[in-house]
């Protein structure tokens, strides 16, 4: 039997629920879209144009980041403008990442399980 963490869930669903969060979060395009969230609201059509990649794949991506309570929208006339739910949150998050990344150098991109070259 696990013991109760401050927030109430025990140490095997608190590990759950964050490896769930990373999965989310653990796509490039997935992150691209948080980022550029961070500096605002934005239409699939402006994400599109800004990441380079299909109308499919970014409304696919946004499904996912809003099933995962991370974006949120709202209708404007014909379109959809896209926002961050917790902007203080995905910033820290981010932040964190960042720090983490200069910490551990070239490891973790060159982790034989998850790094850039792994297969998956």
């Amino acid at each position: 039997m696990t013991r109760a963490t401050s927030g109430g869930l025990d140490e095997t669903a608190a590990a759950r629920a964050a490896a769930c969060l990373f999965r989310g979060m653990g796509d490039p395009s997935r992150v691209a879209i948080l980022q550029h969230l961070l500096l605002g609201e934005h239409t699939v059509s402006e994400l599109t144009k800004h990441l380079g990649l299909a109308q499919s794949t970014v409304s696919k991506h946004l499904a996912c980041l809003r099933d995962c309570g991370l974006v949120d929208s709202r209708p404007v006339g014909r379109s959809s403008v896209f926002s961050l739910t917790h902007r203080g949150a995905v910033l820290k998050v981010l932040a964190a990442a960042e720090e983490l990344l200069a910490a551990t150098g070239d490891a973790v991109t060159l982790c034989r399980v998850h790094g850039v070259g792994a297969e998956k």
